[in-house]
């Protein structure tokens, strides 16, 4: 097994980078057609959903192997290689069975213990097997990842240590509230008709939402996502179709709007939000700068750490901040203090006083001097706080769960919109506490790692250990043709009794050292066994590449009924 995955995720990428990676259904199946027919690489399957992109191949070399992969991945994404190099991670063998499998349950998701990604890995396998770029390996791979993802969510609480992306992004949405309080009675335009957007509806419905408007390209698609809704969710939801013409009449109507589709466009613009807004408030919106940075104060003198009191020299007669007397009288430790601290920079104390007259003097002259000249103390004032525009309420709520955006992410300046995407998910998640179920997953996938590579193993020396049987039998057959020759009057119970004899021979010499040589080659670094059985027994390679093709051939005929 020489197991390679190279991609980006939103761990390894900046969102505006993996948004122009994001390839379309198109573009991963020409990714597939071109890295098996490229030289390191004998068969792959390529992972893409909103936040990752990676490519998984059966490489024979690995520097060579990472270097086309890279370039492919480059190629078709449409990111120069020097740009997308930087975000890409690299995973071999072991680790990258450990990183499908952490995959598969959930842990690399960017909201922890979503179950989505199951139907994704599902996706992606049945992609390759119908492009055929799926050998024993992958398939192998990506369907025991399929079942250790199915095992973490029902032998452990993962679901608990996050939501689905939908949720997640609910929440976000409803700004720490109860969901189901914010959901209820609102109407919602749900915009796409695939798997994210479908889970959206259906969690909206659920959360209480009083209609729920499907807009999709495909109208009979949109139209079936209602009638579903309507007929089969279990909640009294009103749903219906509409074109996507008519998304923006719809979001002139709608409270909250979740667009996922695979557009490579804009669906919403921000004038088209903003134009949405207007028709609700009946006023126009502005664009407006919502970030609050909290400044530092700006008076001099009165903050708790300043060495400097000036409130105290203040009272007396003649003195002013801006002339030459603010400095009478101070050495030149304290000046240093006061520059340090306007600087932000650490101060200690402890140095204070222990200059020389002579230099105290330079620095105090030059200093008045200065001061003099300028007409003010040479200081940095910090800048006066700008007062921060209030957001109103919204009256607009958008969720984008599409990679690349569906929605223009400069709506979220806008009066009266509150625009939460995949990027603030990225944001709100990265300190989202993890449950104590992750660190049961964690040791599922290592597990089921170690178990994984010692079924390769194990499976890597069954051609052997059947060419070597196949030699033994034929060795048993050749040996009785030469008996009969000898013995040309042997009957044929003596005969029977003979061959059998011979065969179990053969079988009792054979037993041990084969069951012991697929433990062996079982075990981490057990690979070199089947090398040694060739060696040994004189096997003939050919006939050994003759039983894998074989098994291939049986394993590919299972395998094109679909994953499991």
């Amino acid at each position: 097994m020489s197991l390679l995955v190279v991609g980006l995720s939103h761990r390894s990428a900046p969102v505006s980078v993996l948004e122009r990676a994001s390839l379309s259904t198109d573009a991963q199946l020409k990714l597939l057609q071109d890295t098996v027919a490229a030289e390191p690489a004998a068969e792959a399957a390529v992972l893409a959903t909103c936040n990752r992109i990676e490519l998984y191949a059966d490489v024979d070399k690995f520097h060579a192997g990472v270097a086309e992969l890279s370039t492919l991945l480059a190629q078709h994404s449409g990111v120069g290689l020097e740009e997308l190099t930087p975000y890409l991670y690299v995973h071999y063998e072991d680790r990258a069975v450990h990183h499908l499998f952490s995959v598969a349950c959930g842990l690399d998701s960017m909201v922890v213990g979503e179950g989505q990604i199951l139907g994704q890995l599902k996706d992606s396998l049945a992609r390759a097997q119908e492009l055929h770029t799926a050998g024993r390996l992958m398939n192998d791979l990506f369907q025991q990842g399929l079942r250790v993802g199915k095992r973490a969510h029902s032998e452990t609480g993962i679901d608990r240590a996050g939501q689905s992306l939908v949720t997640f992004g609910l929440e976000q949405l409803a700004a720490g509230g109860d969901v189901q309080d914010w959901a209820r009675g609102k109407k919602a335009l749900v915009i796409g008709a695939g798997s994210m957007s479908s889970l959206a509806a259906a969690t909206l419905a659920r959360a209480g939402v009083a209609e729920i408007v499907v807009a999709n390209r495909t109208f009979d698609r949109a139209e079936r996502l209602a009638q579903i809704l309507t007929e089969d969710g279990g909640t009294d939801v009103l749903a219906r179709a509409v074109p996507m013409e008519s998304v923006p009449a719809e979001l002139t109507r709608a409270d909250v709007a979740v667009s996922c589709t695979g557009a490579t466009g804009l669906v919403l613009t921000a004038e088209a939000v903003a134009t949405a807004v207007e028709g609700r408030t009946g006023a126009p919106v502005a664009f407006t700068e919502y970030e609050v940075r909290p400044l530092p104060p700006t008076s001099v003198g009165t903050e708790d750490g300043c060495p400097l009191d000036l409130t105290a020299v203040q009272q007396q007669p003649g003195f002013s901040v801006m002339g030459e007397a603010a400095v009478a009288g101070m050495d030149a430790a304290t000046l240093e203090q006061h520059a340090a601290w306007v600087d932000n920079a650490s101060v200690d104390r402890r140095t204070a006083g222990r200059r020389s007259p002579e230099a105290d003097a330079e620095l105090i002259t030059a200093l008045a001097a200065t001061a003099a000249t300028v007409g003010r103390i040479p200081e940095r004032r910090r800048p006066e706080p700008v007062a921060a525009p209030v957001r109103p309420e919204p009256v607009l709520f958008l969720l984008d769960l599409a990679m690349p955006r569906d929605i223009d992410a400069a709506a979220h300046r806008l009066a009266g919109v509150r625009l939460v995407d995949i990027e603030s998910l990225a944001e709100a998640s990265a300190d989202a506490p993890m449950a104590t179920d992750v660190d049961q997953v964690r040791r599922i996938v290592s597990d089921e790692v170690a178990a994984f590579g010692a079924a390769q193993r194990a499976a890597h020396i069954t051609p052997t250990v059947v060419a070597l049987r196949s030699m033994a039998a034929d060795v048993v057959a050749n040996e009785i043709a030469r008996l009969e020759g000898r013995l040309p009057g042997l009957d044929d119970k003596h005969r029977a009794e003979i061959t059998q004899t011979v065969k179990r021979v053969v079988d009792k010499l054979l037993h041990a050292p084969t069951v012991r040589v697929k433990q062996l080659a079982a075990e981490p670094g057990g690979a070199g066994y089947a090398d040694a059985l060739r060696t040994l027994f004189d096997l003939d390679q050919e006939a050994v590449a003759a039983v894998s093709r074989a098994e291939d051939s049986t394993e590919k005929n299972a395998e094109n009924r679909g994953p499991a």
